[in-house]
């Protein structure tokens, strides 16, 4: 087989993605990447991804690949996790104070900053809609979130996302105070849990 088969076969894999590192574990020459994208066979989508340009791709993945600090967060998650039923308009990432990184240049892109010590708060990784492993906050660090920021989050969201959070097999109530304090929030939540349980 060789290095071109070989990336073919990666992508085949890969669903339609391919990084720079998946050549470079491989030992093929990372200049095929470039011959591939002039060949109109592969499309470069960030620094160091490369989509198959025929496939439709996994854009979730595509979107958060292009950066290491971006974590899904906020309506984004909520629908992820099931506790949704609006698909997002545009992708909510939550990324340190100081992100400088290429998402700031999406204009499908919503960016909200935290301060490095609460960023990794609540980082889970699950399998987005095409199958990719992708970093998106757990379901108790999403819905501390949204209470956070209710004044920037439809209401009837806020409400519905915590209904179905707390029908949940497998909601962790514990884990959601816990958050809830170091985030500041557990009087708000407290309060949704009242009406609501």
């Amino acid at each position: 087989m060789n290095n071109r088969e070989k990336i073919l076969k990666i992508l085949t894999q890969k669903k339609g993605i391919i990084l720079r590192k998946d050549l470079i574990k491989e030992n093929i020459p990372t200049t095929y990447l470039t011959l591939l994208v002039n060949e109109k066979i592969l499309e470069r989508v960030g620094r160091g991804v490369y989509t198959d340009i025929n496939s439709f791709g996994d854009d979730f993945f595509k979107t958060q690949v292009v950066s290491k600090n971006a974590i899904y967060s906020y309506n984004t998650a909520l629908y992820l996790h099931k506790l949704s039923n609006r698909t997002p308009i545009k992708y909510d990432f939550t990324v340190p104070y100081n992100y400088n990184g290429s998402l700031m240049k999406n204009e499908s892109v919503n960016l909200y900053r935290v301060k490095r010590e609460i960023l990794e708060l609540g980082i889970s990784i699950m399998k987005s809609p095409g199958g990719q492993e992708i970093r998106v906050y757990d379901k108790e660090r999403t819905i501390c979130d949204i209470i956070k920021h209710k004044n920037k989050i439809d209401n009837e969201i806020v409400i519905q996302a915590i209904k179905f959070y707390v029908r949940e097999i497998d909601s962790d109530l514990h884990k959601l105070g816990k958050y809830a304090k170091i985030l500041k929030v557990d009087k708000a939540l407290n309060k949704y849990l009242e009406v609501l349980l």
